[in-house]
């Protein structure tokens, strides 16, 4: 590629500022953020993504991801790696989810616009700090604000939430992990505007043995409306059996599409 031409492309993308994308916020822990591909390199003990992008996660020029300097760009692997910046990120279900979306849409007769892909999340956080006035919910709330004023006609359409391993070591953060997603879920939509903005939680695949059942109990048992769980419990795991292997996260991100377009799609699409 010529500089003439790079240099085109960069001003494109700085500009970028498109109008009636329908949004996803990507929210949660590392398994959101995405570890797929991420292994140690034994000749310096350091962690670093293997680089390999599976087809369902390639880029598509009809998927957008908001930057963590809140501008829109081409959404492309890993798509945390400017936010969940303390960790090596990797593969996470965001792309094979969006791409799966479009294609069902348009396989399915919907059209529709592109997709604007808002990623929040942050490895190794606890629900506590996804509370109203702690960091990291007023982040995802800021950057979900400022995702729908960067384009006309812009919309939220969902929050895909994946966390809970962090709460599953203790008694005490087990036990009051509905309370606290079910106040996170109120906050959110009161916050965003959105009093029935469709929510998909992940049940959790993974997390310390003591209190694992109980949390994903607490995330199966919510009951509000507009709020579906998907269960990752059986998806392969990593050496470390905490985080999602690669496939897995392409596995995952199908299973939060065909949730999104099975509750939330109007009309409901089907493959020809």
């Amino acid at each position: 590629m010529s500089s003439s031409s790079e240099s085109m492309e960069a001003n494109a993308i700085s500009d970028l500022n498109p109008s009636d994308l329908q949004i996803f916020i990507l929210s949660g822990q590392s398994n959101m953020a995405g570890r797929g591909g991420v292994f140690k390199n034994p000749n310096n003990n350091h962690k670093q993504w293997d680089g390999v992008v599976p087809p369902d996660c390639l880029p598509n020029p009809s998927i957008l991801r908001l930057t963590a300097t809140l501008r829109w760009e081409p959404a492309a692997e890993p798509l945390h790696a400017d936010i969940d910046v303390k960790k090596v990120c990797g593969v996470g279900p965001g792309m094979s989810f969006a791409n799966r979306v479009i294609r069902r849409r348009v396989g399915g007769g919907g059209g529709g616009g592109a997709l604007g892909l808002v990623p929040c999340a942050v490895g190794g956080t606890a629900i506590k700090e996804w509370a109203r006035g702690e960091k990291l919910y007023e982040e995802m709330v800021k950057r979900a604000k400022e995702s729908v004023k960067k384009g006309k006609g812009n919309e939220i359409k969902a929050l895909l939430w994946y966390q809970g391993e962090s709460d599953a070591s203790s008694e005490v953060d087990a036990e009051s992990y509905k309370a606290n997603m079910e106040k996170l879920i109120h906050n959110v939509r009161e916050d965003l505007n959105l009093p029935s903005l469709p929510i998909i939680q992940v049940a959790l695949a993974s997390g310390d043995e003591k209190y694992m059942e109980k949390v994903r109990e607490a995330q199966k048992s919510i009951n509000i409306s507009n709020v579906v769980c998907v269960d990752a419990k059986g998806l392969e795991l990593k050496e470390d059996h905490l985080h999602l292997t690669t496939h897995a996260q392409v596995l995952l991100g199908h299973m939060l599409a065909d949730a999104y377009l099975a509750h939330f799609a109007a009309p409901p699409l089907m493959d020809h």
